[in-house]
């Protein structure tokens, strides 16, 4: 069966999470379903990454196996017209080879966090943004950051849900920046490893705005990875702002 690489974009608000639920909608399941259009029998898809509910992508990777040979770009027009109204979008499609994987294949996730900062609600940016009523002190996360970077146990930054064998991650970068959006001052945080935990980002960004507010010494980031217990990690954020930017491969299959 031809395997295709699909590059996908969503907003996360309407969805239960990237994964296929009984009862719930989901990404995975919108995309199966406009591929059942295409090809009349129950499709079954992976992803680079299990995004939670709220949570968007603009670089998000997935793969299906097809019954025939599809041209990439008329199998992403076709999917993307059975795909209406849902806010999912099939941004390329490449054929790959028999073995490639969405998941396994990876060998890194990129991930965008966006905090808005200042009192009036967010209206045009609401959903893409996490919204706070007080100036951040980008210099101080910075330094809260760099205790992170590396390998480390990250049990304290993971969700009691996660189902990985391992807390321990390797972090690669963490690059946190003020930028002028057009609602308002924000702060971008960039976040690149191999792989997370479940909730990582969110816990480390909202951890991160504790320091940022002086509520936490960058110091006190370091001892919450070192207790290495949930209770010691700070507030975890909303999914509001999460977006997977992108997923790393040996060889780029939409290069």
């Amino acid at each position: 069966m031809p395997r295709y690489a699909l590059l996908v974009e969503y907003d996360g608000r309407p969805f239960a999470g990237w994964q296929r639920q009984a009862d719930q909608p989901s990404v995975q399941a919108a995309i199966e379903a406009a591929l059942a259009r295409l090809e009349p029998r129950d499709h079954t898809i992976a992803a680079a990454g299990r995004t939670d509910a709220g949570v968007h992508a603009r670089g998000q990777v997935a793969h299906c196996d097809m019954d025939k040979d599809w041209d990439p770009f008329r199998l992403s027009e076709a999917l993307n017209f059975h795909l209406k109204p849902a806010p999912v979008a099939i941004r390329a499609a490449s054929a790959v080879f028999d073995d490639w994987h969405a998941r396994f294949s990876a060998v890194e996730r990129r991930y965008l966090f966006r905090l808005l900062m200042r009192r009036a609600p967010a209206t045009l940016e609401a959903g893409q943004v996490w919204r706070v009523n007080h100036e951040l002190d980008v210099d101080a996360m910075r330094d809260g950051a760099a205790h992170l970077l590396g390998q480390h146990d990250f049990t304290t930054f993971r969700s009691v849900m996660c189902q990985a064998k391992s807390p321990v991650k390797t972090m690669d970068e963490i690059t946190i920046r003020r930028v002028e959006g057009l609602a308002g001052p924000e702060v971008h945080f960039f976040l690149r490893a191999r792989s997370f935990l479940h909730n990582q980002v969110r816990s480390i960004v909202g951890t991160l705005e504790r320091v940022g507010a002086s509520a936490w010494a960058p110091e006190d980031v370091k001892t919450a990875l070192e207790a290495r217990s949930r209770a010691a990690c700070g507030p975890v954020c909303p999914p509001d702002g999460l977006s997977l930017m992108g997923v790393g491969y040996p060889d780029d299959p939409f290069a």
